[in-house]
Formats: structure tokens, C-alpha cells, sequence
């Protein structure tokens, strides 16, 4: 059956990969370099092809479909989660070794491509401009690798890719992979994220907090509405709303140590549709983000306050949304140690480099609060200005691919002889 992620064919691409690995890096064992700069341009054609055919949160079942054919031509046998929106599948090494797992994130986000190249967007109002469309055809990329490896027996445990959907919304896909049994006995867990402000061939990584914690909040005002002649026989929710989007952030900082670093920042405020006439519905939503874990646990109720009391003298009937997100992904340490020595063996010494912690929210990290595990930043940076994630015109040097599948091999092979 041919679905409309079925690949092309005929495709000439032509990527610039050696099998000779980057200068500092160690080869990866059984010739898989030579294999890699093989499986290289079919790699851009699936990451190319991903990328003109996204899907967005929840709706994955193509993308998943073409994730399902790609690893069983490789001799896997993955499985569909519940929905059919993911994937799991485990590369069986040896069975007394451990189980390591490593995630990519499939989902689209809900904007229009505009990018004038080859492999623009084809649906309209929905884009890849997060890079999951990389994360995901890395991961395939590993799963070639892995196979091939675990055929020859060089395999020293099992290995767990996770294909999740609904990354970028709430509730979290993570939590339907971790529903389905993704971490059953699962010892570590990895993933990267394409970061644009490192070039390709460096790898930020952080102990500890990498992310912030990320929570929806929405406000709806209700009142009486009425003609904008007479404000004092009704209540203003224009004005209530114009308080709400310019009072509360600033308030609500005020509640919690500077420190925390607790940002609430209204995306979205709708009211009205007729300039003589005070509505009698309007709303706000936006994001709260805080780098603190404990101000995160307290940030609903604090919220909620400050709303109130900014709303109260303006008589309008407040609803709060607050909606949790994610917690912060907190980096374990000796995860950490695993992706330094991966990234050195994968790309050289000078493959490592600092990164601070974001303010950008991540649903790996419910899978670190039932396991150990970290998450790398790769570097897909493109010569001359840089364009930031979630934004239409975001684009990776696709160099980037061939190096993620290098430092995600080397990552596994890595965790599983630490755990040995």
C-alpha cells in the first residue's frame, strides 16, 4: 500500500560525507563508516522528504508508517504505539547486557513553511521548524547502524529507539511512550536537539538543567458587554484584558526569587470584533517557564493569586487554565560523562562544548524522572545569519545528519559498556 510518505525514487543527491571519520574521531567498529557514507544520501532523501511532508502533534500515522518500513527493511521489527502515531523498536544484542534507549521526538509545529527550497513544507499551515524531522532521521540512521552490528554479534545489550509523537503540545507524547511500556527495563536514555546557534561537528552539553519547565496558562473573561458610550453599565473587558497581558508577568516575578528565572509571557489575547461594542467574552493564553524546580511546584497557585487580585477591581468573572507541561530536563551526571566520551569518540576533543541552560521546555524530561538520562544539543548551524528554532524559515546544514548518527552509535556503544 503506498501512502503519502511513501519515498521517492530517482532522487539525485549528492551529500558532502567521507567515510574517513571527522579529524580527532575514532572509527566506529565493524566498518559501519563505510556503511554510514553509504546510507548517507538516502538519509537527506528522508530527511528531505520528512521535512515536505510534516505532520503535526498527535497526527503522526504517516511519518510513523515510513519509521515502521524503513526499520523493518533493516531487519528490525518495530512496533506501533497504541494510536499508530509512534514507534518503538528494539535492537536485540546480547540478552545478558543492559538496555539503553534513545528518543527522537516526530512532530510537526503548526506554521507555514517559508523557505524557497526543493523540500519546502506541502501541507499547508504546518512546518518542521524544530528539527524533528533531523532528530527522527538520525535516529533511523542509528537503527541501520545498530542492526548491522547487533547481526554480527558486536552488540553488547539491547538497544531502544523511540520514535514519540506530540512533542511540541499537552498533554506530552512522552507520557504515551512511558504509558505503552517505552522504559521497561530501560538502564539510561538519550536524545539530542538540533540547535542552530552551534555549527555542525559540536555538541552542547550541561550537567544538571538544560531546559526550563514549561506550563500553559489560559484566562477567559466574561462580563455583560455593552456599548462602549457607557463602560460604567457593563465591565470593560478590553481594559481587564490590557491589565491582564501587561500586569500579571510582571507581578507574578515579583512572587519568587529573581533567580528562578520565571518568565510568563502572553502569546495570544483575543476580544471583541466591532469597535463600538465592549465584548462580553475575552481571553489570553500563554506560556510560564521557570529554570526552577521547586518555584515550578509552586508557580500554579502563585499565578492564580496574582490574577485575581489584578482582575478583581475590574469586576470581571475570571476562569483560570493552568495546564502542566513539563518539568525541567535535568541532566544526570554520569549520562553526561557517557555523551562527553561519545562525542569525543564520535567527532574529537573538540566536539564538546558548554551550553547553558534554556529557557525552551523539552518533554524528555518526564522520561528522566522514571530513569537516568541526558539530552545533547546538536549542532546544525548554517553559514551566515542563523534562523532560531520555531520560526517558518528554519533550516539545518544537513552535515548534521550524518554526525548525529555518528555521535548517537557512539552514544549507545558507550552507555552499554558503562553499564556493563
Amino acid at each position: 500500500m503506498t501512502t503519502a510518505l511513501t519515498m521517492p525514487t530517482g532522487e539525485q543527491l549528492v551529500a558532502s560525507w567521507s567515510e574517513v571519520p571527522p579529524v580527532g574521531g575514532q572509527p566506529l567498529p565493524a566498518e559501519l563508516d563505510h556503511l554510514l557514507a553509504l546510507r548517507v544520501p538516502g538519509l537527506i532523501a528522508t530527511r528531505r522528504h520528512i521535512h515536505s511532508h510534516p505532520e503535526l502533534s498527535g497526527e503522526e500515522f504517516e511519518t510513523a508508517a515510513l519509521i515502521a518500513r524503513e526499520l523493518s527493511l533493516a531487519g528490525l521489527s518495530p512496533r506501533m504505539l497504541p494510536k499508530g502515531n509512534g514507534v518503538i523498536c528494539d535492537i536485540n544484542g546480547r540478552p545478558d547486557g543492559p538496555v539503553v534507549a534513545l528518543r527522537a521526538d516526530i512532530d510537526a509545529l503548526p506554521l507555514t513553511d517559508t523557505k524557497d527550497v526543493p523540500y519546502r513544507s506541502t501541507v499547508d499551515g504546518v512546518c518542521h521548524a524544530c528539527g524533528h524531522d533531523v532528530h527522527t532521521t538520525v535516529m533511523l540512521g542509528v537503527g541501520m547502524l545498530l542492526a548491522q552490528l547487533a547481526d554480527l554479534g558486536e552488540l553488547p545489550g539491547r538497544v531502544r529507539l523511540i520514535f514519540q509523537p506530540a512533542e511540541e503540545i499537552l498533554p506530552c507524547g512522552s507520557l504515551e511512550v512511558i504509558e505503552a511500556g517505552g522504559l521497561d527495563d530501560v538502564a539510561q536514555i538519550f536524545a539530542l536537539h538540533c540547535d542552530p546557534s552551534l555549527p555542525v561537528g559540536r555538541v552542547g552539553l550541561r550537567v544538571g538543567p538544560i531546559t526550563a519547565a514549561a506550563d500553559n496558562v489560559t484566562v477567559r473573561l466574561t462580563g455583560p458587554g455593552g456599548h462602549t458610550a457607557r463602560p460604567h453599565l457593563t465591565v470593560d473587558l478590553v481594559d481587564a484584558l490590557g491589565r491582564l497581558v501587561t500586569e500579571v508577568p510582571a507581578l507574578v516575578s515579583r512572587r519568587v526569587p529573581a533567580n528562578s528565572g520565571l518568565l510568563l509571557v502572553f502569546g495570544h489575547a483575543s476580544a471583541g470584533t466591532q469597535y463600538n461594542v465592549i465584548p462580553s467574552e475575552a481571553s489570553a493564553s500563554g506560556t510560564l517557564r521557570v529554570m526552577d524546580r521547586d518555584t515550578w511546584h509552586s508557580a500554579p497557585d502563585i499565578v492564580t493569586q496574582v490574577v485575581r487580585d489584578v482582575l478583581a477591581p475590574t469586576g470581571a468573572t475570571v476562569d483560570i487554565e493552568y495546564l502542566r507541561g513539563r518539568p525541567p530536563v535535568s541532566n544526570d551526571a554520569q549520562a553526561i560523562t557517557v555523551l562527553t566520551a561519545a562525542t569525543i569518540a564520535a567527532l574529537g576533543p573538540e566536539g564538546v562544548a558548554e551550553t547553558p541552560q534554556s529557557m525552551g521546555g523539552e518533554d524528555f524530561s518526564w522520561y528522566l524522572e522514571y530513569v537516568p538520562g541526558a539530552l545533547a544539543r546538536l549542532g546544525v548551524g548554517r553559514a551566515g545569519p542563523n534562523v532560531d528554532l520555531h520560526r517558518p524559515s528554519f533550516d539545518v546544514d544537513e552535515r548534521a545528519v550524518p554526525t548525529g548518527v555518528r555521535l548517537m552509535v557512539q552514544t549507545a556503544l558507550q552507555a552499554l559498556a558503562a553499564l556493563r
